[in-house]
């Protein structure tokens, strides 16, 4: 009954979610809540939602003074020469814009943590989009997608917890997966190919050269035949019959398209504090990194100092934070909304039967094959649980019934890795509500457009992982 109930709960709140039936904040506290005391467990509820609460306490933290120094570091111009330098390259063409979004994501996601990665590719890249009208969550799957990838690194979390939960060396698990991992790059890379050229044909071939200094309300098309024109526009691009839906969805419901972020003449700027922010910037993902001290010290710390340094006085100060305030609520009540989900899913023990459920499900004869199995299994697991419910719970089964058929630990290991480019995108992920948030993009329409293709890129890394015998 649990299995059944656990996978219900988990349908219902995609279901409404994606249909826009409730917000992502109120499914993500009236769903589990109405089925823990459908189990008969209502009265436990309050302590599964402060299990919950504590659980990801840390990380609302972390994301709150994130927010701020990211903001910060976008106010005072700190990020302003990336777009440049992304708007020199991209020359305003749809398609190198989504293939600079997904290099973008994945170099920054060398820092091992998701939500730095979507603060620091929102804020170059979502100027871009606006500007040119483009559709926002190409750039929310993209960008999510590229992350997944990039996660499996051995300080990115999955890696470690499968050689924790195994008893193995993480060196082992993710060196021999770095050529399915490559394949798996590519592979987002070619999307956002597709991706960028549907943009371009839905669109036109743009170019704006001198992009930051043409009018809010000039939009350059282009003109076919090689030459460029310029109309004013009050409804934008792409609003025919070939537009694509999720484009129109996402524009702004006041018209605005300029580049906030390039604006030369904003008053928070502090071109003279430049190399300072860049810097601490630099000083404070590299003390994440080494794991000098916990990242939510590490963010409130540098929010503190930001802040400081950019703006000694008190009003600007205020100013500043309450200037971002409205993405701290959403996201912070986002996470401690997803704790009272995930702190039902566990708490009920709902997680456990349906992990039982599915290894249950796989016959005898299939055993030869759980590396296979395992890779499978992995891309809807790590999106309808935590990577601690997979890694913890699920791994270590498969790894048990996979060694009575001599499949080797390491091979399991490899396998569990695939699902992560969805996983991303998963609900349980605190960073994908920052991704979703800074880029103001519905999480419903986001689920929407990239689950496809991130279960496709998974099966793409399992694929190249069986091509080349490491899985």
């Amino acid at each position: 009954m649990l299995t059944i109930l656990g996978f219900a709960m988990i349908a219902t709140f995609l279901v409404l979610i994606m249909m826009k039936k409730m917000s992502p904040i109120a499914a993500l506290v009236l769903i589990p809540a109405l089925f823990c005391v459908a189990v008969g467990q209502g009265g436990k509820l309050g302590d599964y939602v402060i299990d919950g609460v504590g659980n990801l306490a840390p990380t609302a933290a972390m994301l709150m003074f994130a927010i701020v120094y990211f903001g910060v570091m976008i106010d005072v111009g700190l990020f302003d020469p990336i777009v440049r330098g992304i708007l020199r390259f991209c020359k305003a063409d749809p398609m190198r814009i989504v293939v600079g979004t997904a290099v973008l994501a994945a170099i920054v996601s060398l820092d091992g943590d998701g939500s730095t990665t979507f603060m620091i590719t929102v804020s170059a890249m979502y100027p871009l989009y606006k500007r040119l009208k483009m559709s926002l969550v190409v750039m929310t799957g993209v960008a999510a997608t590229a992350n997944g990838v990039m996660n499996t690194l051995p300080w990115g979390g999955p890696t470690a917890r499968a050689a924790t939960a195994l008893k193995l060396d993480a060196g082992d698990i993710f060196v021999p997966m770095i050529p399915a991992l490559g394949v798996g790059l590519l592979a987002v890379i070619l999307l956002a190919v597709v991706l960028g050229r549907r943009e371009r044909k839905r669109l036109g071939f743009l170019t704006l050269d001198e992009a930051v200094v043409q009018e809010p309300e000039t939009v350059l098309v282009g003109a076919g035949g090689g030459s460029d024109r310029t109309r004013k526009t009050s409804g934008g691009a792409g609003t025919g019959a070939d537009a694509e839906p999720e484009a129109a969805a996402h524009r702004d419901a006041d018209g605005d398209d300029g580049f906030k972020g390039l604006d030369p003449n904003r008053a928070t700027l502090r071109p003279k504090l430049y190399w300072f922010n860049a810097g601490l910037t630099v000083a404070l993902l590299t003390a994440m990194i080494m794991e000098l001290m916990p990242i939510p010290v590490l963010f409130l710390l540098g929010a503190a100092l930001a802040l400081t340094v950019n703006f000694p006085h008190m009003p600007d100060q205020r100013a500043r934070i309450a200037a971002h305030a409205d993405n701290v609520l959403n996201v912070s009540g986002m996470v401690f909304a997803a704790a009272v989900f995930t702190g039902v899913l566990s708490g009920t023990g709902m997680v456990e039967h349906m992990a039982d459920w599915l290894v249950g499900a796989i016959p005898d004869g299939m055993g030869p094959h759980m590396a296979i199995i395992t890779g499978i299994l992995s891309v809807p697991l790590t999106y309808f649980m935590s990577n601690d419910g997979f890694y913890f719970g699920v791994v270590p089964v498969l790894a048990e019934a996979g060694a009575a058929h001599g499949v080797s630990p390491l091979e399991i290991a490899r396998a569990s890795l695939v699902g992560q480019p969805l996983h991303m995108s998963s609900p349980l992920v605190p960073a994908v509500y920052v991704l979703v948030g800074m880029a103001k993009v519905e999480f419903g329409d986001h689920t929407r457009f990239t689950v496809k293709w991130a279960a496709l890129t998974s099966l793409v890394v399992l694929c190249a992982g069986l091509l080349f015998g490491i899985i």
